[in-house]
């Protein structure tokens, strides 16, 4: 492999050379067949397997910024208003540190090849938090390869979604003791070389810089392009909820603007759990992923406490607010179970007050496993997907799968554009595909495509 990139790099140095010389850069036919060439080149230097890394390892940088926004929206052309719209998207719950197994379920769900490498067949991957603990000794290599996966799909036009979950922050809080055994076995310790090493890596190192540029608490995963990239806030500020006058937040059709019929067509993301008493769900998810990342920067930047035990539980940081208290509390995103645990009565009421405040047709998180497979209520609005794909709990190996189209179907008697939106979600198994829920319906209107 090194031999071939010294002779693409070479080829390219000596294209560029007589291009600049004789001004061929300024022909636009150059201009624009260069980019795929460019794009090939970048593709070929980070399309390497897994492998073994430190914290001083080069680090992989996508210039993606927190993921908040990722692109600006722009209206299509008229040329490409009328064309056909499919979005995929691969989500994966727990992996409690084992690559093995992560390597498997991404393989089988499409989202990797047998090298590890990102294919291009997903538009979305999305890992919903605890990477990290469980008797699995493979953290570092697992948050190292997320990191390369992410830059590999964005040389692709593809993204990677990652979130903290319940156990990345608990290590934020408090250094294991080399000797508990509940979340951190003496092995995975070794994997970093010390406690001490451990801890620096993921606060101030490598995994913890990933952790502060590339991971939220949550993510709103638009559908359709219309209503704008990733984790794009709802609702809106011109939205027709702030126009009105009265202030019943029980009224969740507040939240739904015939105008709009898209404006729910989208997921959300999760590790735990969005809490219906959870005071700070919108605008979603900016006001939960500000204070996630405000509460990580102080448990990162504090100095860190002793191991616990035998020294005391170190506590939040100084100068926790309530509000990234309650972030981190039963109710919180990274604990709440109450979508696995409440009657399906109470869950399947709670849920559409919820999905109405968050602009979401469904909620994905892991969090409370089920060994046997992926949970399905409230006829799909809830999902959970964490199975205990870790060795540690020998659950079932699993993914979640999620095609999208838009189809025109000509015009309506007023000449409006006609739609078919079908959202097709199905679990993905070693050795089954289980369609989880597979819905249509028309839509009318003019919609951004890009």
């Amino acid at each position: 492999m090194a031999p071939l990139r010294l002779l693409a790099l070479s080829t390219v140095f000596l294209g560029l050379y007589f291009a600049f010389r004789f001004e061929l850069h300024q022909t636009p036919a150059i201009q624009e067949n260069f980019k795929a060439p460019a794009a090939a080149l970048w593709a070929l230097y980070i399309s390497t397997p897994p492998q073994d890394f430190t914290d001083e390892s080069p680090e992989v940088v996508v210039e993606q910024g927190p993921q908040e926004v990722f692109t600006s929206v722009t209206p299509p052309s008229s040329s490409s208003a009328r064309t056909p719209f499919t979005r995929h998207i691969v989500a994966v719950g727990d992996l409690h540190g084992d690559i093995k197994n992560a390597q498997t379920v991404l393989q089988f769900s499409g989202v990797v090849d047998e090298h590890g490498n990102w294919t291009g067949d997903a538009d979305f991957f999305v890992q919903t938090g605890d990477i990290i603990d469980r008797r699995g000794d493979d953290t570092i290599k697992l948050f190292f390869w997320m990191e390369r996966l992410r830059a590999q799909a964005a040389a692709t036009g593809g993204v990677v979604l990652s979130h903290l979950g319940n156990h990345e922050i608990m290590n934020a809080i408090v250094k294991p003791h080399l000797v508990s055994k509940r979340y951190v076995y003496p092995s995975e310790i070794n994997t970093f070389g010390s406690v001490a090493a451990r801890q620096k890596m993921i606060s101030t190192g490598r995994i913890g810089r990933a952790w502060a540029q590339n991971y939220t608490a949550t993510s709103r995963l638009p559908m359709h392009p219309h209503l704008g990239p990733p984790n794009t806030p709802f609702p809106p500020e011109d939205h027709v909820h702030f126009r009105r006058d009265d202030d019943d937040e029980d009224d969740h059709s507040r939240y739904y603007d015939a105008s709009q019929p898209l404006s729910h067509s989208a997921l959300s993301f999760v590790h735990g759990g969005l809490s219906p008493k959870y005071s700070n769900l919108a605008p979603f998810p900016t006001k939960i992923n500000a204070l996630s990342s405000s509460f990580l920067s102080k448990l990162q930047n504090r100095v860190q406490p002793p191991p616990h035990p035998p020294h005391p539980y170190p506590g939040l940081p100084h100068g926790t607010t309530r509000e990234e208290a309650e972030l981190y509390d039963a109710n919180g995103p990274f604990w709440y179970r109450g979508w696995a645990t409440d009657s399906e009565e109470k869950a399947c009421v709670d849920v559409d007050k919820v999905l109405a405040r968050t602009g979401t047709r469904r909620m994905i998180m892991g969090h409370t496993p089920d060994f046997t497979g992926i949970v399905s209520r409230c006829n799909g609005k809830i999902i959970i997907i964490d199975t205990g794909i870790s060795h540690a709990y020998g659950g079932a190996l699993s993914a979640l799968s999620i095609h999208y189209t838009f189809t025109p179907i000509g015009d309506d008697e007023d000449g409006e554009p006609r739609w078919t939106e079908r959202e097709v979600v199905s679990a993905l198994y070693v050795d089954r595909q289980e369609t989880i829920i597979d819905e249509e319906r028309a839509v009318v209107g003019h919609f951004r495509m890009a």
